[in-house]
């Protein structure tokens, strides 16, 4: 399955089928918010937590993409990622984008 976060797919004629979304809600590791507390009084990249969303938003980008194909989609165009604190110490990834059948 395309995705893009481009309007328009070149050479490809396709009809809209509907928005296809997905989303994950994260919660902080204590384990990983013990070092990464650590790692804030000295400074630098907090590894863990990039690590902790990008596999967020792997398993959210994997539901929009299921969401999709269970609509009849070839590909997902305007595709979009917003990220909101839920509640403290957790975090949601959403993805969306429009799903579309290639004509």
């Amino acid at each position: 399955m395309l995705l893009t976060t481009t309007e328009n797919i070149p050479r490809k004629s396709y009809e809209i089928i509907g928005i296809a979304k997905g989303n994950m809600i994260q919660t902080k590791n204590i384990g990983r918010d013990i070092s990464q507390a650590a790692k804030s009084i000295v400074g630098g990249e907090l590894k863990n937590y990039v690590k902790m969303m990008n596999e967020s938003r792997a398993i959210a980008t994997q539901r929009m993409v299921e969401d999709a194909e269970a609509q009849g989609a070839d590909a997902v165009v305007c595709m979009r990622y917003v990220t909101s604190m839920i509640s403290a110490g957790a975090a949601e990834i959403t993805v969306y984008g429009t799903a579309v059948r290639y004509i």
